[in-house]
């Protein structure tokens, strides 16, 4: 490998992979070696500008913690994400649309009964959820796994808000099982607009790009049962700003939905509430799992 220029430098790669064992592993890098190779070359990249990447990727990575991943941030606002997203979830029409996962998820959410107040403190007006979760038969889903999480009034998820005992309090996230007839059914606070954390290497990227950081209101879910496709998605608040601007393009006009203002008075848990209120109303459809899939 003496002598290697820029016209041999790329197939000289591809060979130094040959004894790779792992079949799928040597396609991608083969075709990711071809595809950076071909951009430095497109774009004339300098050693400058090399630089400059080098350093941006490690700032990314610094970043990164247990509570803030830059890196699906970076995902996102570059839309590979929602690319990958959807050339991995293709389903029939009458399915529930899948979106980006997000950089906020938490494994190990409390599991609550239907009906509780999921809040635990996090600020906002309060919102009372209802769901059905059903196949593309109709017939309801009985003991889905159902995760749902959201930023509170002020744009912030729980792991964004540091604890003074050092020990992460849930808000604003729960896991439920739908009963029998495929419901679930809980107290959250409505969900507001949030720019996503913008102070770091991806929100200095999005200025120098002039795009904005804001989502638009949504509430997340993951849906997990036996003998059906997992359904990562969002429900988005109709009317409000950013649907059309999603700084991770994440919004389908299926996952819009209304959420309903009432006065105070009588709340849909029985309970009387002495402010006004919203409700949220949405059915999901999942998509059967192919035979022999396991489910994650």
């Amino acid at each position: 490998m003496r002598n290697i220029n820029e016209d041999t430098i790329t197939q000289a790669v591809i060979a130094a992979m040959m004894d790779c064992r792992n079949p799928r592993l040597l396609t991608v890098m083969t075709s990711l070696v071809q595809h950076l190779h071909s951009f430095a070359r497109e774009v004339n990249l300098t050693e400058a500008e090399w630089e400059t990447a080098i350093r941006f990727l490690t700032e990314t990575g610094h970043i990164t913690d247990d509570k803030r991943q830059e890196f699906i941030l970076l995902s996102d606002t570059l839309g590979l994400s929602t690319l990958v997203t959807a050339q991995n979830n293709a389903k029939p029409t009458a399915c529930t649309e899948s979106t980006v996962f997000g950089p906020f998820f938490v494994e190990g959410a409390p599991e609550l009964p239907l009906g509780s107040d999921i809040a635990n403190g996090a600020c906002g007006e309060p919102c009372f959820v209802s769901a059905r979760v059903r196949g593309l038969d109709g017939q309801p889903v009985a003991g889905a796994a159902v995760d749902v999480w959201q930023s509170d009034d002020e744009g912030h998820y729980d792991v964004q808000i540091p604890c003074a005992s050092g020990e992460h309090t849930h808000r604003a996230r729960a896991r439920f099982h739908t009963n029998a007839q495929g419901c679930v059914n809980f107290r959250s606070i409505v969900a507001v607009p949030y720019p996503i954390p913008h102070d770091g290497p991806v929100g200095r990227m999005l200025e120098a790009l002039g795009r904005h950081p804001w989502r638009p209101a949504h509430l997340h879910f993951m849906i997990v049962a036996p003998g059906y496709e997992r359904l990562i998605t969002h429900v988005f608040r109709d009317g409000g700003p950013y649907l059309d601007s999603d700084a991770v393009f994440g919004v389908r006009s299926t996952l819009v939905a209304d959420w309903a203002r009432h006065e105070a008075g009588a709340a849909p848990d029985g309970t009387h509430s002495e402010v006004p209120f919203y409700t949220l109303d949405y059915d999901f459809v999942l998509n059967p799992a192919a035979v022999g899939e396991v489910q994650a």
